[in-house]
């Protein structure tokens, strides 16, 4: 389902940016998969036609961004949005509304979103 993907890439697009912050190492991650749709389901609408994210959403990425404060968390996060978005054809038009979701929400991320993050490498 075409929509499944896009709210799969939104998620990838938008845990990759939050994975990138810097906080303190854990050996465990906190945040589940589910939590993670849970919380990006809500900007589906935005990343498949544009606009501005509903309050839904930006108040769901604002909250997982909160939760992935380890490492760890950051790098599951980014593992768990990789593994569903795998095989999911998206546009230029999905990856771009994606990519700019953070400043949308009013989170200024110094990196950019791409599926091509290597999650492993996520501070």
């Amino acid at each position: 389902m075409a929509s499944s993907g896009v709210l799969k890439l939104a998620s990838v697009m938008l845990i990759v940016c939050m994975a990138a912050t810097s906080a303190p190492e854990a050996a465990e991650a906190a945040v589940m998969c589910s939590d993670v749709v849970n919380h990006l389901l809500p900007c589906v609408s935005y990343i498949q036609n544009g606009g501005q994210p509903p309050a839904q959403c930006c108040n769901g990425v604002k909250t997982l961004f909160g939760r992935a404060q380890t490492k760890a968390d950051r790098q599951s996060v980014c593992r768990c949005i990789k593994s569903a978005v795998n095989g999911i054809p998206y546009s230029g038009f999905n990856l771009g509304n994606a990519a700019s979701l953070p400043n949308k929400c009013n989170l200024h991320l110094p990196y950019k979103i791409s599926p091509s993050t290597d999650c492993n490498k996520v501070p």
